[in-house]
């Protein structure tokens, strides 16, 4: 279980660090056109301004602790409860507006501090109320259902955006946690990771889930963020990556809590999430 904790905290400092970099290589290279002109006109940034942003120094890095942060995501999901696991690697956003004081220059305002304070005792709280995770995950369908479903989800969230358009923001943002918490889940059913067989992973469903997941988040969450609200699609990313692979879990795939933990871990687990999306709509966090 310790691996577990340690790979999520990994995953939460490494996504956290990714977004602080990224957005650094985005400033230094801002469309000086970007923004509202005199008429009231709003204008996004242009398609070089884009380029040159993910081409700088402080981008790429953030890619890599992107990457490192994934990796720790995937090990947390499978060596410890998904209500533990997704939690903690929500707190990436903590980690993010305590960076962003330092690089970015911002100011972390008192209710920041204290929904931070927050998610960091709710977590200790939680991972001392945890037991290890559940194994309840041999049945079929559900490898199937969690394949399907984020398919579903990923098709359904761009037909909705072309329905709703610049609304969409917190939809897409929900919908992209959603699928991430899909990810989750088949990251802990699937076959062929212990003992390792590569027969077993081309023919599980779920293998195939992660990717279509991982890929269909991060586009879900991007549309959000270009269409609306960041701190709402942003917080609507934590509520649909927590919520719903911690339920699955339980529901599920055997997570527990420790005897006479449960509401103890029900009350953490909610303040960790509060904190979380508190933290979310903090001007540390960048705004994309």
């Amino acid at each position: 279980m310790i691996i577990g904790i340690v790979a999520a905290i990994v995953a939460a400092l490494g996504y956290g660090t990714a977004s602080v970099l990224q957005a650094r290589g985005a400033q230094s290279v801002a469309d000086p056109t970007m923004g509202t002109d005199e008429s009231g006109q709003s204008h996004a940034p242009s398609l070089r301004s884009t380029v040159a942003a993910m081409l700088t120094v402080s981008f790429l890095a953030g890619l890599v602790f992107d990457g490192i942060g994934f990796i720790g995501n995937l090990v947390a999901a499978r060596e410890i409860p998904l209500f533990l696991a997704q939690t903690i690697v929500s707190a990436n956003l903590v980690v993010t507006a305590i960076l962003a004081t330092v690089i970015l220059h911002v100011r972390l305002r008192t209710r920041d501090q204290i929904a931070i304070a927050v998610v960091i005792v709710a977590l200790v709280v939680l991972a001392l109320a945890s037991v290890d995770e559940g194994h309840g995950h041999d049945g079929a369908w559900l490898h199937w259902t969690v394949l399907i479903l984020g398919i579903v989800l990923i098709v359904g969230g761009q037909a909705i955006v072309m329905v709703m358009g610049a609304r969409i923001a917190v939809v897409a943002g929900l919908l992209g946690g959603v699928v991430f918490g899909l990810m989750a889940v088949a990251v802990r059913i699937v076959h062929g990771i212990e003992p390792f067989s590569v027969g077993d992973l081309l023919t599980d469903p779920a293998a195939y889930a992660i990717v279509v997941c991982g890929v269909g988040g991060f586009y879900l969450f991007t549309v959000a963020l270009q269409t609306g609200s960041v701190n709402g699609a942003a917080a609507a990313l934590v509520v649909g990556e927590t919520v719903v692979p911690g339920a699955v879990g339980i529901a599920l795939l055997g997570d527990t809590t420790r005897a006479g933990w449960g509401t103890v871990a029900v009350i953490a687990f909610v303040a960790a999430v509060a904190g979380a999306v508190t933290v979310a709509s903090s001007p540390a966090v960048p705004q994309g």
